[in-house]
């Protein structure tokens, strides 16, 4: 990439992220009367409802204590973090050690899930906040809910299932894909022997189980062993989730000085490419069957925010790692498709949900499943990578 356009880039991230995404948040999210952030918020950042998801307290406290961390220790990031800490610490946690999914405004507890999920944010959030405040407290809650999660993870029948077993075994690659990102996350902040234990599980999973490199695919469901299912649901691709598996791995190569891993994580993030892209529209697609068979979900040609911020970011670390033109190629047009449909230059922020010719399907700017993590992370990923790719021109 040109040193002018490492430049203006840099800008456009530096404003986007600093001038535009945090302080939407910063103005319209924390809840001064009860704690926490609310996140259901319209498009000007008006608030649509009150009960708050605690994804997003784990992700808010973990994005403003990574801004107070790696970019400038501003007080209003500290305090916004500790906001979401105090709030999740309060009432995030249940008796057994587990994470309630959403309370109401004041902390009631309103719905706990059999699935993870909120429990790897609540961690990741401790562990920053306690990198951020030299908080031990915080950084023993990070630990004993990482490993909370790793036993539970391992214990067969630990979880209520999904399917009944006793017809029907499968495996979801949300779960080391998930387990990859945290754990490379709470790496940065502690020492422990358990992580490269399960980042080499996770890895180990995702190659040999669910990437099927004979058909150029990364899969959401296998069995067991890695079996290609024949359903809708084993033939289901995710291009979002594919790519954001590729950078985790693109991380651990750099992580581990492994030419070979960065390799076919960049592969993995172009075969995703390949079947997301929507040649006729442009973006990317939410899901695909990879025999080309009606997908199951009614949302699957709905172009939504999270892919296209984890493309980005992927792209622009795929072409900086391997010097690769075609990332590069691929990088603006991602660049001004995902700018250009989710972007709002009148209220902030980003728009979440497009129906497949770009329109916008909502005007939301927050919900219990969006808030402040995708955007500002890709955005801070971008920023810091484009600061590294300056350094070294």
């Amino acid at each position: 990439m040109e040193r002018e356009r490492i430049a203006e880039l840099r800008e456009h991230y530096r404003h986007a992220l600093l001038d535009n995404v945090v302080p939407f948040w910063l103005t319209h999210s924390l809840d001064d009367e009860c704690g926490g952030y609310l996140t259901c918020l319209d498009r000007d950042g008006s608030v649509y409802g009150t009960d708050k998801g605690m994804w997003m307290q784990g992700r808010g406290t973990w994005l403003f204590s990574k801004l107070y961390n790696t970019v400038e220790q501003r007080d209003e990031w500290l305090a916004a973090a500790q906001c979401g800490y105090d709030f999740l610490v309060k009432h995030g946690f249940d008796t057994d050690g587990r994470m309630f999914f959403t309370v109401t405004r004041d902390g009631r507890p309103l719905r706990k899930r059999r699935y993870l999920f909120t429990e790897t944010f609540g961690a990741i959030a401790c562990a920053e906040y306690a990198r951020a405040t030299e908080n031990e407290e915080a950084l023993k809650r990070a630990k004993d809910t990482y490993r909370l999660i790793i036993d539970l993870y391992r214990t067969p029948g630990a979880l209520p299932p999904k399917i009944i077993p006793e017809t029907r075994v499968t495996k979801t690659h949300d779960m080391p894909m998930i387990l990859l990102g945290i754990t490379q996350e709470l790496r940065q902040v502690d020492s422990d022997p358990l992580y490269a234990e399960v980042v080499d599980d996770s890895l180990d999973q995702i190659l040999n189980h669910f990437v099927k490199p004979e058909e150029r695919a990364l899969f959401e469901t296998v069995g067991p062993n890695g079996e290609r299912l024949d359903s809708p649901s084993g033939r289901c691709i995710c291009p979002g989730h594919a790519i954001e598996t590729s950078w985790f791995m693109m991380h651990e190569g750099r992580h581990r000085n492994d030419p070979s891993l960065i390799r076919r994580a960049a592969e993995i993030l172009e075969w995703s490419l390949e079947w997301g892209w929507d040649d006729e529209f442009g973006g990317l697609l939410y899901y695909l069957d990879a025999e080309g068979k009606p997908p199951e979900q009614l949302e699957w040609d709905m172009k939504l925010w999270w892919p296209h911020t984890e493309a980005l970011y992927a792209l622009l670390l795929a072409h900086h790692l391997t010097g690769a033109a075609k990332y590069l190629d691929w990088y603006e047009k991602m660049h001004e498709w995902t700018f250009s449909h989710f972007a709002d230059p009148e209220y902030g922020e980003w728009f979440g949900y497009c129906h497949r010719d770009g329109s916008l399907a909502s005007r939301l700017k927050g919900s219990i499943w969006k808030g402040p993590f995708h955007v500002p992370r890709a955005l801070l990923d971008c920023l810091k990578l484009l600061d590294e790719m300056g350094a070294r021109d």
